[in-house]
């Protein structure tokens, strides 16, 4: 008797595009036409329908026969979702783009490009603009300052156009692409986090693990921005922000740079609290960091993993942030020249 042939399978992509939907509406449509319009086509499309209880978003996939749609039980949060297609996906180049990110025609195309002629560098990032209005920026890249307080380098500014490629501190993940295999490596992304912030957590990470971000700015998205939480400055947004931003400073810090960090973390959650548009936040703020208080041994439990296979020193970590109150204060980007060795 023969053997029955070997069930065929196709070739694995380079690239696996995971966009994580939860109540996306009509810019998962708009985000999906645009990954359909790509130069590069050697890539899988993955949308994790995070249990949205609206079903319009699995409809919406289902019109695109590209798509390989997921569909969750229960929210998982970013962090879980973005783990879990990791797990799924079958290329080598892990990509997430938010549902409310639409991609350049040549986006796709111009990352490998870039990962081509950095053979060194596993993990990028976009220039993002507005998409309301994209002659602002909607940021170059995650910068970190020493004040332990993340932002986007150039939010609402103007957007300069050819910006020259360079290190940034971490990757938004809006719009970036990882070496899967080092994406799961580094455990992917912190669920604790649930959502918010865990990308600056990779980011660091990364960081420490001594492996550069390198923004693209040629590879570029018009992003909406918090299309699927409410809005920049929702309850949900500014609870899960400003706990996870605390998480990050007690998780990813490198010992001697805690004395200064916290303190200064402390003072600028406390200033930002006090000024008057941001009255009417304050006793959220306190409700965060009291829960970031009571998930500490959690997060004291992944600093040791963290910080046991940290490669960088201390002084690596101090020189990738920002330590000019300007920066963050402005936005400001902070790109430096990509390192010829780590």
């Amino acid at each position: 008797m023969n053997d029955p042939a070997p069930e065929h399978k196709p070739p694995a992509p380079k690239i696996t595009v995971c966009v994580i939907a939860y109540n996306s509406g009509p810019t998962l449509r708009t985000c999906l036409r645009h990954l359909a319009a790509q130069t590069f086509t050697d890539f899988e499309t993955l949308v994790i329908d995070n249990a949205s209880p609206d079903p319009g978003d699995r409809q919406i996939a289902r019109e695109f026969p590209f798509v390989r749609l997921i569909e969750n039980s229960e929210n998982l949060g970013f962090a879980g979702a973005g783990n879990q297609g990791a797990r799924l996906a079958r290329g080598d180049w892990y990509v997430l783009l938010n549902p409310d990110a639409y991609a350049r025609p040549d986006w796709l195309q111009t990352l490998i490009d870039a990962a081509a002629r950095h053979p060194a560098v596993r993990s990028f990032t976009s220039r993002q603009v507005m998409a309301e209005d994209p002659a602002l920026l909607d940021g170059l890249g995650d910068i970190m300052s020493i004040y332990g307080i993340p932002y986007r380098g150039g939010y609402l500014s103007p957007d300069p156009g050819d910006t020259a490629e360079g290190e940034v501190f971490s990757p938004c993940g809006a719009a970036m692409m990882i070496d899967r295999a080092l994406f799961l490596e580094l455990g992917g992304f912190d669920e604790f986090f649930f959502c918010y912030s865990e990308d600056v957590d990779l980011g660091y990470r990364l960081q420490l693990a001594g492996e550069p971000t390198l923004l693209v700015p040629a590879a570029v998205i018009e992003h909406v921005g918090s299309a699927s939480s409410g809005g920049r400055k929702s309850e949900f947004a500014v609870f899960h922000g400003t706990r996870n931003r605390f998480y990050v400073v007690y998780k990813d810090t490198p010992w001697p740079l805690l004395p200064l960090v916290v303190p200064l973390h402390l003072a600028s959650v406390a200033y930002i609290s006090s000024r008057r548009d941001n009255h009417h936040h304050a006793p959220l703020v306190w409700k965060a960091f009291k829960e970031s208080l009571k998930g500490l041994p959690t997060i004291l439990r992944s600093r040791r993993r963290v910080q046991a296979r940290r490669r960088a020193s201390s002084l690596d970590i101090a020189r990738a942030m920002t330590w000019n109150p300007r920066d963050l204060f402005h936005r400001r980007p902070v790109i430096r020249p990509l390192r010829p060795t780590r």
